[in-house]
């Protein structure tokens, strides 16, 4: 079964923060556990890295856009792992997400789903770990001011559809969080008044995973049935629920993936089951055209 992890895009023009608040993620992560730290090491010491001075860290790996297949995929003639499993039981962030190649992005799609990386050779066959959220970032158009109130895009229409169309339909499909980062007003720059610690937003994670694990399982380790089971909608949400995915044409591998978050966001607001509010904020977070719009 896939790890099915809340993979997160922030899309929006430069200069608003999408790296910054990237980089923060691994913050209000959970602490790893004993097991996940091991984890953790034994992949640095294979792939020749220092690990003492890591333990216990979650990985932040951020590999360049012009990063091979084999770079994030791992391989070679001795099979060595890449960026993918060295940002296992962590994040992995892309930024400038459709200036990867198109072949990079695509190879990562399998160890979304199964949570591990395959690499056979004639003499040698490896299988690393993979257990990776993906934290990707993305301009709307190649000159990144398309529907920025500050600055007027002059991009095409034709260049905005090859720069967008790089990101596969099935690649967008499997990242449940879709989130658009735009650019603050001045007086919101200049404020003083403080925002939220990254403390007190990792206590509510945190109180979510216990949350999860007390009822037998992380959302992300639920199969179908009990998802379902879980979640407990009712008739009329059903009904309501499948004519939406049936208007907005998500994929089947969706219908889950919503459920999912939906749960998630029940799960941090402390409520035992999603209604329909998170459900819509679920859908919500997977509309990438209404974020892209100019």
């Amino acid at each position: 079964m896939g790890l099915k992890i809340h993979n997160l895009l922030f899309a929006g023009p430069p200069g608003t923060g999408k790296t910054m608040l990237a980089s923060r993620l691994p913050g209000i992560l959970p602490p790893l556990t004993e097991q996940e730290a091991l984890e953790v090491a034994a992949i640095r010491s294979v792939s020749g890295l220092p690990h003492a001075a890591e333990w216990g860290v979650r990985p932040f790996r951020a590999p360049h856009h012009t990063a091979s297949a084999v770079a994030l995929v791992g391989g070679g003639s001795k099979p060595r792992p890449g960026e993918i499993s060295l940002a296992h039981r962590g994040v992995l962030f892309l930024d400038e997400l459709p200036e990867f190649s198109r072949h990079v992005l695509e190879v990562m799609r399998e160890p979304m789903e199964s949570g591990q990386i395959h690499i056979a050779r004639a003499n040698h066959e490896r299988r690393f770990p993979a257990g990776f959220q993906l934290v990707a970032a993305m301009n709307p158009c190649p000159c990144g001011h398309l529907g920025d109130p500050r600055r007027a895009c002059h991009c095409t229409a034709a260049q905005i559809q090859r720069y967008q169309s790089r990101l596969s339909g099935p690649l967008l499909d499997r990242i449940d969080l879709q989130v658009e980062v735009p650019a603050l007003a001045p007086e919101q720059l200049t404020s003083r008044e403080p925002g939220e610690a990254s403390a007190a937003v990792r206590e509510r994670v945190v109180a979510a995973r216990a949350r999860q694990a007390a009822r037998g399982g992380l959302n992300a380790r639920l199969s179908g049935r009990d998802l379902e089971a879980t979640c407990g909608l009712g008739a009329e949400d059903r009904a309501w629920l499948a004519g939406v995915l049936e208007r907005l044409r998500l994929s089947a591998r969706a219908y889950h993936r919503v459920l999912r978050v939906a749960l998630t966001l029940a799960d941090l607001a402390g409520e035992a089951r999603p209604g329909r509010d998170q459900l819509i904020e679920a859908i919500g977070y997977r509309q990438l055209d209404r974020l892209l719009k100019g």
